[in-house]
C-alpha cells in the first residue's frame, strides 16, 4: 500500500510545534503592527503564523490543498500590499496607498470564488451544452476580474503552468482578459498537453488573441503545435478544429505580410 508522505510528516508532537510556532509567529505579528512602524515584517510574521496554524490543523490532510500552495502565495502577496499601502499612507502618498489596498483585496478575492464554481459546475452537471454555458458564464467572471482589478503576472502564469484543472482555467480567461498577463509558452504547453477539452479550446482561443504580438519562431511553432493536435485531440467537425482552422490561416496570412 502507497504511504502518504504527509502522515509520516505530521505526527502529533511535529503537529503541536507546528501548532505553537504558528501560534506565537501570529501573536507576534499582530503585536507588532500596534508596537513598531514595520508594516511589512509585521504582515509576514502574521502570514508565516496563519500557515503554520494551517498547516498545524489540516494535518494529514495537507494534500486536500489542491488549490492552497497559490491561495497562500496570494495571501502573502497581499499581506505584503496591505503593509506597503500603510507604509504610502504614513509618507503621505494617499494615491498609491489606495491603489495598493485594491490589488490586495483582488489577490485575496479574486481566483478561489471563481475556481470554486468553475469545479462545482463542471462535477456537477452531465457534459453538454447546458454545463457548458455554466462554465463559460463562471470564466466570464474571471475575464471582467482582469479587466477590473491588477494581478501580478508571474503569479496567473503560475497558476497555469503548475495548479489543478480550477487555476488553470482561470488563468487563461484572465489571460484573455489582459495581454499584460500573456505567456506565450505557458499556453502552447496547454494547448499540447491540456487536461480537458474544454481547456484546450481556451488556450487555443488565447494563442489566437497573441499572434500578432508573436515573433516568427513563436508563430511558426504555434502552428505545427496545432497541426499536430489535429485529428489526435479533436475532430473536423469540433469547435477545435474550426479554430485551429482559423489559428492556422491567421498565421499564414502573417508570414506573407512579413
Amino acid at each position: 500500500m502507497k504511504t502518504n508522505a504527509a502522515t509520516i510528516w505530521f505526527t502529533p508532537t511535529f503537529r503541536t510545534l507546528t501548532a505553537l510556532l504558528g501560534a506565537g509567529s501570529f501573536g507576534l505579528g499582530a503585536f507588532a503592527v500596534f508596537a513598531t512602524q514595520n508594516g511589512t515584517g509585521s504582515a509576514a510574521l502574521i502570514v508565516f503564523g496563519g500557515v503554520m496554524l494551517l498547516l498545524a490543523l489540516l494535518g494529514s490532510r495537507i494534500e486536500s490543498l489542491e488549490f492552497g500552495g497559490a491561495t497562500l502565495r496570494l495571501r502573502a502577496a497581499a499581506a505584503e500590499r496591505f503593509a506597503l499601502a500603510e507604509e504610502s499612507e504614513r509618507q503621505g502618498d494617499m494615491a498609491t496607498a489606495s491603489e495598493l489596498r485594491a490589488e490586495a483585496s483582488a489577490l485575496l478575492n479574486a481566483a478561489k470564488p471563481i475556481a470554486d464554481d468553475y469545479s462545482s459546475v463542471r462535477g456537477s452537471m452531465r457534459a453538454g451544452m447546458p454545463r457548458t454555458q455554466a462554465m463559460e458564464a463562471v470564466l466570464a467572471r474571471a475575464r471582467r476580474l482582469a479587466q477590473e482589478q491588477s494581478f501580478e503576472r508571474a503569479e496567473v502564469v503560475r497558476w497555469l503552468s503548475e495548479g489543478t484543472d480550477e487555476e488553470r482555467i482561470t488563468a487563461l480567461a484572465m489571460m484573455q482578459a489582459s495581454p499584460g498577463l500573456w505567456d506565450f509558452e505557458a499556453t502552447l504547453a496547454v494547448i499540447a498537453h491540456s487536461h480537458t477539452a474544454f481547456e484546450q479550446y481556451h488556450a487555443m482561443r488565447l494563442a489566437l488573441q497573441m499572434i500578432d504580438a508573436l515573433d516568427a519562431e513563436q508563430a511558426r511553432t504555434l502552428a505545427e503545435t496545432v497541426k499536430a493536435q489535429k485529428g489526435f485531440r479533436f475532430r473536423a467537425d469540433s469547435d477545435r478544429w474550426l479554430l485551429g482552422q482559423e489559428i492556422l490561416r491567421k498565421v499564414r496570412s502573417r508570414s506573407q505580410e512579413q
